[in-house]
């Protein structure tokens, strides 16, 4: 198949408010041309409505009746985000016509780890058929369902964008992505066989919450508050036994399941470290479970931006890190760049998920097509 033009979408668990539309020309295998980005703003009231869903699903986990919430969060995300991808092509230049199909994840509001005896669960909300109806083209979504009832983790998803991506670099294993959203994500990839992929821990979610909880803003921004703070190192000590952290690969977390609660009683700079200190400890810990630990670290995601989480990076989880940028690549397109990807290997039939990065028992097709 010759390289297409495909558009990828990304709104994420930290619910920043932004919607992450990528363009990018690919077979699905390697990447041609990197096309236009933009972080298109949702408008307040579909932000709210965003987090109320979220709180609805936190009460509702998986038990009877989908909350009404859902299929109102879902049309209007899925209005808000076919009106940022038409805006995107259009002020580039190109039409509707120009594009072979859009990567549409959608909203993930819960996810559930497999546990032995019991299937994942997960759930993301948004319209496919709706998308593919407003922009009249193909759009690829519902990329982790099929991975979930096969019994894999349902995520992370972006091993395979992230391989195509450190084949650019010619790494062999000396060097792994790590992306940092809600939740802290790791690719390793020894250059020939071996993809693996897992999540790490938290990333911005706890400490993020723990700014709203205060009422001091959205996120610590700059890193501010836990460059001023002292990392309670006891507390930290303790919270680093917890059991996922050690388990083996494959893993995966949910944005809830470690909360802005571990820095109860602190300050608002103490806390703020010591969430930074226990994100940061956090990766070091999954960089000792790979085959080959890892001299470099390549980051992605709103994280990198924090100059107190790349620099714990470095002194706590024992590694160099770079921003995305430092070797060619876009940090705030990547997740987006990664479902105009996935989009491509559904069209064509290619496996999106595997056994290293999900636990599926074999190379998985995934993703439904609307169109």
């Amino acid at each position: 198949m010759d390289p297409i033009w495909t558009v990828g979408l990304m709104t994420g668990t930290v619910l920043d408010g932004n919607i992450d539309v990528a363009m990018l020309k690919t077979d699905g295998e390697r990447v041609e041309s990197f096309g236009p980005f933009t972080l298109a703003p949702y408008s307040p009231s579909i932000r709210r409505l965003l987090e109320d869903t979220l709180a609805q699903a936190r009460k509702w986990n998986f038990e009877g009746a989908d909350p009404a919430i859902f299929a109102e969060a879902g049309e209007a995300l899925t209005r808000a985000q076919s009106a940022a991808v038409r805006q995107l092509v259009e002020a580039n230049g190109m039409t509707m016509a120009d594009i072979g199909v859009v990567g549409f994840h959608g909203q993930s509001v819960l996810h559930r780890a497999p546990q032995p005896g019991r299937i994942g669960a997960t759930r993301q909300l948004g319209d496919g058929e709706l998308m593919h109806r407003l922009l009249g083209v193909k759009v690829a979504y519902d990329f982790r369902t099929a991975d979930v009832q096969a019994g894999g983790q349902g995520a992370p998803l972006a091993a395979i964008y992230h391989q195509a991506l450190l084949r650019g670099l010619d790494a062999k294993g000396d060097t792994a992505v790590l992306n940092l959203g809600g939740v802290a994500n790791v690719t390793w990839w020894d250059g020939a066989d071996t993809l693996i992929a897992f999540d790490a821990g938290p990333a911005n979610a706890p400490i993020n919450d723990f700014i709203k909880d205060l009422g001091l803003g959205e996120m610590d921004r700059n890193g501010q508050l836990a460059l001023r703070g002292e990392v309670d190192e006891p507390r930290l000590k303790e919270l680093l036994k917890h059991p996922y952290l050690s388990a083996p690969y494959p893993k995966s977390l949910d944005r809830f399941d470690f909360l802005s609660t571990m820095a109860d009683g602190l300050g608002p700079a103490d806390g703020a470290a010591t969430l930074t200190a226990f994100t940061t400890s956090a990766v070091g810990k999954a960089l000792d479970l790979l085959p080959q630990r890892p001299k470099k670290l390549v980051v992605c995601g709103g994280g990198r931006h924090n100059p107190a989480i790349m620099a714990m990076l470095a002194t706590r989880a024992n590694v160099e890190v770079v921003p995305a940028e430092a070797v060619g690549w876009r940090g705030d397109a990547i997740e987006a760049e990664c479902f105009a990807f996935l989009a491509v290997r559904v069209i064509r039939g290619l496996a999106i998920s595997f056994p290293s990065t999900t636990g599926v028992p074999h190379p998985l097709q995934g993703g439904r097509i609307a169109g």
